[in-house]
């Protein structure tokens, strides 16, 4: 019996529109948590790239900010990049929400990938929240409005099922390649840029409906001492009202969303984080073009 014994590797992309699921989903396909999660739409701003490893086999994936219809220039930047990565890649995995009817949204996303020549798979996420017949209609649904593609897969990126066939899917089309990172690697995201990023995942997580879009954080300074990782954050916001607002009353949301993302980073470092936070008002930032290119956005 013929056995492939050559090395494959390639790059993945994960695109959608908002919330339909890729973060998590590359947090299910890496084992771990490397792109913060919320179910407020552009939660992701940057290309977050994860890797899988298998037997022969390594897949880097590409996260990618929901494509949406931008109404400020940091919008317009997210559709750029998350257009960018579609180009160069092995293989794109087209999420689509099950428990959500194919919108116009889909069906820009999918006229932008029908110009492409890379193999497509359509993934139906969000399996465990929707029937048996719905997640039928959303596969006939796809395949008459959408436009063909090289595979379907349904799956729960929340749960996991149906994960190892969208991983099967996409190694029968990697090419032969070069193993990109060491085994055990899963991201190629710095500590400081998942720090920040698990404080703005709480804030949201707290602050909810009142500044989704209107926060940013970034981690200014870090300080390694012997078993502890010191880092100094700095929450931007883009006016006075929204810096109450994650201040809290007597401290009390910004203490507890940053002792939360301490906590978190700590178990997966692996060593003792000691996290500062300064809030400032940044007016404008999303809309500033100068703000925008200084926080690498």
């Amino acid at each position: 019996m013929f056995r492939d014994v050559t090395f494959r590797s390639g790059i993945a992309t994960l695109v959608g529109r908002p919330n339909v699921g890729k973060s998590t989903l590359l947090n299910q396909l890496v084992g771990t948590k490397v792109s913060i999660v919320s179910d407020r739409p552009q939660t992701t701003r940057n290309q977050i790239h994860g890797v899988w490893n298998g037997p022969g086999r390594q897949i880097v994936f590409i996260d990618t900010p929901g494509i949406h219809k931008p109404k400020t220039e940091l919008g317009r930047r997210l559709n750029q990049r998350s257009t960018d990565a579609l180009s160069a890649v092995d293989v794109i995995c087209f999420l689509i929400d099950s428990t959500a009817e194919i919108g116009a949204g889909d069906r820009f996303i999918a006229g932008l990938l029908a110009e492409l020549d890379t193999p497509v798979v359509l993934v139906v996420n969000k399996t465990d929240a929707a029937s048996p017949q719905e997640i039928l209609a959303h596969l006939a649904g796809a395949a008459g409005t959408l436009g063909d593609f090289a595979a379907y897969v349904p799956l729960s990126a929340q749960t996991g099922d149906g994960a190892d066939a969208l991983l099967e899917e996409i190694t029968s089309r990697l090419p032969e390649g070069p193993q990109y990172y060491p085994d055990g690697v899963v991201s190629d995201q710095p500590d400081t840029f998942l720090a920040a990023e698990l404080l703005r995942e709480k804030l949201l997580a707290m602050a909810r409906e009142e500044l989704p879009h209107s926060l940013a954080v970034t981690v200014e300074e870090v300080e390694e001492r012997p078993n502890l990782l010191v880092l100094r954050a700095v929450v931007r916001v883009e006016r006075d009202s929204q810096k109450g607002i994650v201040i809290g009353k007597g401290g009390a949301v910004i203490k507890e969303a940053g002792t939360a993302a301490r906590l978190e980073l700590e178990a997966l470092l692996g060593t003792k984080v000691h996290l500062e936070t300064q809030v400032k008002v940044d007016k404008d930032w999303q809309r500033r073009p100068d703000a925008l290119d200084r926080l690498g956005l």
